[in-house]
């Protein structure tokens, strides 16, 4: 009778170098416990299934050991997939997509129904107790629609459609849900209090406003790339404002960089202690962001 290969055992760390690195962990630990981190879950770490349960795992340990973190997602690659199967291309205008009404049924149901589920499900899987919010979800999310400036005629602004701008975050569902030991998951949806019209928000932004108004420790950004890089691809391990408006204005900073390190230093500005901009397909990258000594990104500062 034929018998499957045996898996060939993980690698082990030798005891003493395991307890070296609990042991630094330890003051992180200690200067974190109880504070809230908010994390923008997007990239390759949502696509890649060993670096999806890496993710879950991380986010479950951070919250047994004192930490209050929150998902914020996004979901490009899975809304474009579903786009496609319409038969309809992805728009992007200065790294917003343009949201035709089509295209908002496309991501609400993506968005808050498809990811959020999976995310949930597996940070459950992993022995965190995870719950899916929208915008909708004790008024979380309140929004109006966003105009962008017309770069090729000054003056004048474009509309891109039901892509929105937060006019408001209520965090009380928020904080239940974190009083209660469970990890919330946010998609960046948001609803106008007047008429119930949803709009698609860059998560990025959802995610820099939500660490502002929950007065988060940290806001920490998974992407597809080392962290901020220079023009010459080279890491930029730590951000003013100032080194940010240069780079913005001599175009290193472009497409989808360009709401992601606004919304950065925005929290920044407004009180959350630090911004990270991390590399997603590390695996484990939020503890060695947030519980080691080694930072896998970009520190992002006002100052």
């Amino acid at each position: 009778m034929h018998t499957p290969n045996p898996e060939p055992p993980k690698p082990t760390l030798p005891d003493a170098i395991k307890a070296e690195v609990l042991s630094e962990a330890l003051p992180y630990i200690r200067r974190f416990h109880g504070k809230t981190v908010v994390i923008k879950y997007g990239g390759n770490a949502m696509t890649d299934e060993a670096l999806q349960q890496s993710f879950a795992h991380d986010v479950v340990l951070l919250k047994l050991v004192g930490l209050n973190p929150v998902v914020v997602h996004g979901g490009g690659p899975q809304i474009n997939s579903a786009l496609k199967r319409l038969g309809k291309e992805g728009v992007f205008v200065q790294g917003m997509r343009v949201t035709d009404a089509e295209t908002m049924e496309v991501v609400e149901w993506v968005l808050g129904g498809q990811v959020q589920q999976d995310i949930v499900m597996m940070i459950n899987q992993a022995g965190g107790k995870a719950v899916g919010l929208t915008g909708k979800d004790g008024c979380l999310i309140q929004a109006r629609k966003k105009l962008m400036p017309d770069e090729q005629h000054p003056g004048r602004m474009l509309d891109i459609g039901f892509v929105g701008d937060i006019e408001r975050i209520e965090p009380a569902v928020v904080k239940a849900l974190q009083d209660d030991q469970f990890i919330p998951v946010i998609s960046s949806i948001g609803y106008s209090t007047d008429d119930g019209q949803a709009y698609n928000i860059n998560a990025d932004v959802v995610a820099g406003k939500m660490a502002e108004v929950l007065g988060a420790e940290k806001l920490v950004m998974l992407t597809n790339t080392p962290g901020v890089l220079d023009k010459n691809g080279q890491l930029l391990r730590k951000l003013s404002a100032r080194t940010i408006d240069e780079l913005f204005q001599d175009g290193t900073l472009s497409g989808g960089m360009l709401p992601k390190i606004s919304s950065a230093l925005d929290a920044a500005r407004f009180g959350v202690n630090s911004v990270h901009v991390i590399d997603g397909r590390v695996p484990h990258c939020l503890l060695l962001e947030i519980l080691t000594d080694r930072g896998v990104g970009t520190l992002i500062s006002a100052h």
